[in-house]
């Protein structure tokens, strides 16, 4: 049954393959094993016609093509993804755009997600770092406040990596209230 599904699901890619969009990639230098180039609303249109489940995601996880991976994302429920999950798949991570898929639809859902996060922005692996600034970008996003010594750490960390997703990440930690807006803007102004 879950190979079946998986089989249809990469029919469908023909429907939305964009040889454009993944040379454009291969250029950038985002290097996948398969890469149809779908964009990000079309994978959405494609997961739409399936419910959440965990063996149909770990399945499509397993295939090693881009669209496969951040379906995966979309497709496995979150209250089945826990830091374990979290942990592994982060190591079958490849590129920076899943890791950012994986922070946005999963990773900041979980109930150890700042403390992933943490671990991870301060890992030397760019790929960790992406995933746990988006995280925590999420939590930001979701009203979450972090505690004094965290939000040091997370300015600490972010202006030493100067980072897309830490700027981006900081500028997230502002919009929590006019104070966070000071002491990120003072953090950045020593920039």
């Amino acid at each position: 049954m879950i190979t079946d599904q998986t089989n249809e699901i990469k029919r469908q890619f023909r429907l939305y393959m964009d040889g454009v969009a993944s040379s454009s990639m291969k250029e950038k230098g985002v290097e996948y094993r398969v890469n149809w180039g779908i964009k990000i609303s079309d994978l959405k249109t494609i997961a739409s016609k399936y419910e959440k489940q965990r063996e149909l995601a770990v399945e499509l996880w397993k295939s090693n093509s881009r669209e496969c991976k951040i379906l995966a994302t979309m497709l496995m429920p979150v209250e089945e993804f826990d830091s374990d999950f979290a942990q592994l798949w982060m190591e079958q991570t490849p590129t920076n755009e899943i890791a950012m898929y994986l922070a946005f639809y999963l990773v900041q859902y979980t109930a150890d997600a700042a403390s992933l996060a943490f671990q991870w922005i301060a890992n030397k692996s760019e790929i960790y770092q992406t995933c746990g600034y988006n995280t925590l970008s999420g939590l930001f996003g979701q009203g979450k406040q972090p505690s004094v010594r965290d939000m040091q750490e997370l300015i600490d960390q972010a202006i030493a990596t100067r980072s897309h997703a830490s700027i981006n990440c900081l500028n997230k930690l502002a919009t929590l209230s006019p104070e966070h807006e000071q002491i990120v803007e003072s953090a950045l102004s020593k920039l």
